[in-house]
């Protein structure tokens, strides 16, 4: 972790970001053209102009010299730039920054490179005064070419870091990112198979490209072939993939498709050795085999995640859209006019759609069939809970009701014609004539035993009186002094005056 402060920090990087990818374009040009000079024993007088105007072309911005115009620029250092400028914005961009500091990244990646293609033009314009054949380009068509490169590097840099993020806040569909990953599938993979079926054509045409090889001896007259071959090699393979997908490429007046060539004059440049001559075999047909496998690749990358039929079919449409706008665009950057031998390049009224139709076709197709596609779920229908009724109030009894503990077996109810006993006050009183006298720890009746046989003790406790035992003589429960002691416990009555 770097000690140094934030603001310091962060200002390097903004720096980087600004001028990094186009600094180092520019060293490398710079060194390319001083050798070339000095090979060809030549003053410095056009050194600026000629750097500038490669850097610019390193932009797409085409070079005019000596009333000719050099529209047909390379496609590998445009691809450079943009993945150099994608790095450096990567690598300034946290996947948790925040909005204000994402704009000052782009803000930078955008700033700089159009600050030094201000500085560039200045050199041209001052260079041309100097050098008859050399002539500004248009400013607008420099500023707008600078200002897309570089957009298109920061917004893929940006978009690695802060993509997933800012989808998932917006309201745009969550399979966004997984159609532009097979959109970028598709692409390499047309790209991909182009270049193998362009080096199998080379090795075919292999005494063609020798004999382009030898319109110079010198050692450094073919270093400088080999060189422009390979800038231009992407070139080459984007008219190849327009010619896989039944679409046509085009240099000058020669045409180059599946079904049909045009012969005519071609560059001497060894790498356009792989272009097809007639008469056309059936081998050619088969390219229309890459179309199909890029189209595969996309269906196989859509069907990744397994979504309804309304879905996966928006994201196989905005999949195959954006998949031709980006061939569309490389055809696009690919080609223009090479001096005297006229447009080079493909045709854009079909590749595009071509494109579109393989990968809606065959990548629709491919994706249904790899079970990229699911029945949609039935809704789950809830019934509505009933409403509860009213609870009413419950009835208050007149009479509370006690709940007594069972224990055991309850004793039975005295007989109706049973008399029962009065006591007075703390004393029992003595049975009715003719009954038997209950004695304490004796009993005859089957009540004083449970159900195992065992006696229960016979315990007097007293009970109050019922309304029948009262007799309607009051004297008879009156307590008199001289009463007799009690003939079961042998007590002795007490006496009023006790």
């Amino acid at each position: 972790m770097s000690n140094r402060p934030v603001g310091t920090r962060q200002a390097r990087e903004l720096l980087r970001v600004a001028f990094g990818p186009s600094v180092v374009a520019l060293v490398v040009i710079a060194a390319v053209v001083l050798l070339q000079l000095l090979i060809a024993n030549s003053d410095m007088t056009g050194a600026f102009g000629a750097t500038a105007s490669m850097w610019l072309g390193v932009h797409q911005v085409p070079v005019s010299i000596g009333g000719r115009e050099l529209g047909v620029m390379p496609l590998l250092p445009v691809l450079a730039m943009i993945w150099g400028t994608a790095r450096t914005t990567a690598a300034a961009t946290a996947p948790n920054s925040s909005w204000f500091v994402t704009r000052w990244v782009i803000a930078s990646a955008l700033g700089g490179p159009i600050l030094i293609a201000a500085i560039l033009l200045a050199v041209i314009h001052d260079a041309a005064s100097v050098i008859s054949e050399l002539q500004t380009p248009s400013a607008l068509r420099a500023f707008c070419s600078v200002l897309i490169v570089h957009a298109i590097g920061a917004l893929i840099g940006v978009g690695s870091k802060v993509g997933q993020r800012t989808l998932a806040a917006s309201p745009l569909p969550g399979w966004l990112p997984e159609a532009f990953r097979a959109a970028t599938a598709g692409v390499l993979a047309l790209f991909g198979l182009s270049g193998a079926v362009t080096a199998v054509s080379l090795v075919v045409h292999w005494g063609t490209m020798h004999d382009l090889f030898a319109i110079t001896d010198s050692l450094f007259g073919q270093l400088s072939l080999t060189l422009l071959s390979i800038l231009y090699i992407p070139n080459v393979i984007v008219g190849a993939s327009a010619i896989a997908v039944g679409s046509s490429a085009h240099v000058g007046l020669a045409a180059f498709s599946s079904f049909t060539v045009f012969g005519g004059d071609i560059p001497a440049v060894p790498v356009l050795a792989a272009v097809p001559t007639p008469p056309l075999g059936p081998i050619w047909v088969a390219l229309l085999i890459v179309g199909a496998a890029s189209a595969v690749a996309l269906g196989q990358q859509c069907a990744r995640r397994p979504l309804p039929i309304g879905a996966a079919t928006g994201k196989l449409l905005v999949a195959s859209v954006s998949a031709a706008l980006t061939m569309a665009l490389l055809g696009y950057a690919g080609g223009g006019r090479l001096g005297n031998f006229g447009d080079v390049g493909v045709d854009q009224s079909t590749f595009a759609p071509a494109v579109f139709l393989w990968f809606a076709g065959i990548g629709g197709l491919t994706m249904a069939m790899s079970g990229g596609l699911t029945r949609k779920p039935r809704p789950v229908v809830v019934p509505k809970p009933e409403p509860e009724p009213e609870a009413q109030p419950e009835p208050e009894d007149e009479a509370e009701y006690v709940e007594f503990e069972d224990e055991g077996d309850p004793e039975p109810e005295p007989e109706p014609d049973q008399p029962l006993v009065s006591w007075s006050a703390g004393e029992p009183a003595a049975n009715e004539p003719g009954e038997a006298e209950a004695v304490p720890g004796e009993s005859d009746d089957y009540d004083d035993y449970d159900y195992d046989g065992d006696v229960q003790e016979t315990v007097y406790e007293p009970r109050p009186p019922r309304y029948e035992d009262l007799d309607d003589d009051p004297e008879e429960h009156f307590i008199v002094d001289d009463m007799p002691d009690d003939p079961v416990t042998g007590d002795q009555s007490r006496r009023a005056g006790d």
